[in-house]
């Protein structure tokens, strides 16, 4: 029991602790905007002195480009890969092609999760580029949005160096993952949808952990969503968040940019957004449950060419509202580790790892040049 005058006497001590408390929920509210404040390089981005530009020439300028390392085959089909965010910057709106962190992130985390799928079928061009910041991609003010157009401008240059070094008569994929997505989803619309030619060798487009608008591919510019795994010619686009988390879906929201018909990046608005479902391949807001999981993989940190553990059956998936709801495997294997940079960064691992590798070998399958090989092929055997 207390004894009389202790409240009195101590005050002091518990109006400190009161403030503690105050001061740590308040901590907790608005660390987010405290660490995205620490991130922003505090210079206009018209007076920002730039990195060097890539050369994309030389094999320095590339992750992955096996017509300048020799490890070319005209048996597969050819994949340009455009990586997600991976520097944290701080002081810079755009990362150095040589920067040794997001190196080592995207060599060791993004390349084994992300473009490995692809692989087994297809020969990985993965161009290094001076990515916008993760700053400029929490916030949607003008620098930041300068500093993704930007970015822009390495990839463009980067795929017409794909198109003259690529030799394979197999047709080509074009893979983006998050900000690699979005740079990707103007690439399509300004290089490849207007060159018939050049749209009628892709076998389809997949960008990953990117909202673009429905209206942009409903097949009235002659490029449509993939409705299943069949189809050639397609988009497969969808942004995942954890089933029962419709905060992460709002968040995801309220930070996506679109590209205007200027080629501005302009806020998203009310435009209803892609969810091609990769569990199936094709648009659809039906429930899919476990049993058509092909595996997730955590491939981080394993050599190139080291097939990861699948674990399959375990994730299921369903759009709601241009959204991918997710339920995930019940492992530490599929979580971050907890930082801040890492929650708010790509995974780094792959939930959908064994059926976008399914989904690009079916849709090789079907292309329409690889089919009238077979059939000369067959003809010839006969």
């Amino acid at each position: 029991m207390l004894r009389p005058g202790w409240l009195k006497g101590n005050w002091a001590i518990i109006a400190l602790v009161a403030l503690t408390s105050v001061l740590a929920v308040a901590l907790i509210l608005f660390s987010d905007d405290i660490k995205r404040h620490n991130l922003d390089p505090k210079v206009p981005f018209q007076t920002y002195r730039r990195p060097a530009a890539p050369d994309y020439s030389k094999s320095s300028s590339w992750y992955m480009n096996p017509a300048l390392s020799g490890g070319m085959s005209s048996r597969k089909a050819d994949v340009f890969f455009v990586h997600a965010t991976s520097y944290t910057g701080g002081k810079e709106w755009l990362g150095a092609i040589d920067d040794r962190a997001t190196t080592i992130e995207i060599e060791q985390a993004q390349l084994p999760n992300y473009a490995a799928p692809f692989a087994t079928e297809g020969n990985v061009y993965a161009p290094r580029y001076r990515q916008a910041s993760l700053y400029s991609m929490l916030t949607r003010r003008e620098d930041a949005r300068e500093a993704r157009q930007f970015a822009y401008g390495d990839v463009e240059k980067a795929f017409e160096a794909f198109l003259s070094q690529r030799r394979s008569p197999r047709g080509f994929v074009v893979v983006g993952v998050e900000q690699g997505g979005v740079l990707l989803d103007r690439l399509i619309k300004t290089k490849i949808m207007p060159d018939a030619q050049l749209s009628s060798q892709m076998i389809a487009a997949y960008m990953i952990e990117t909202l673009v608008p429905v209206s942009d591919y409903n097949g009235a510019k002659g490029i449509k969503a993939c409705q299943n795994r069949n189809e050639t010619g397609c988009i497969l686009a969808y942004l995942s968040v954890d089933d029962g988390r419709p905060d992460q879906a709002l968040q995801a929201e309220r930070r996506a940019l679109i590209w205007n018909e200027n080629h501005n990046l302009v806020v998203l608005g009310k435009e209803e957004t892609l969810c091609v479902n990769p569990l199936i391949g094709g648009v659809s807001e039906a429930d899919t449950d476990e049993r058509q999981s092909l595996g997730a993989a955590n491939a981080t940190g394993l050599e190139w060419d080291t097939p990861p553990a699948l674990v399959s059956r375990k994730v299921s998936a369903r759009c709601r509202g241009g959204i991918l709801y997710v339920v995930r495997p019940n492992s530490p294997t599929f979580r971050d580790d907890g930082t801040w940079t890492t929650r708010v960064k790509v995974n780094s691992y792959n939930l959908f790892y064994g059926d976008l590798k399914t989904d690009f070998r079916d849709r090789l399958y079907n292309f329409p040049y690889n089919q009238k090989v077979r059939a000369m092929t067959s003809k010839q055997g006969n």
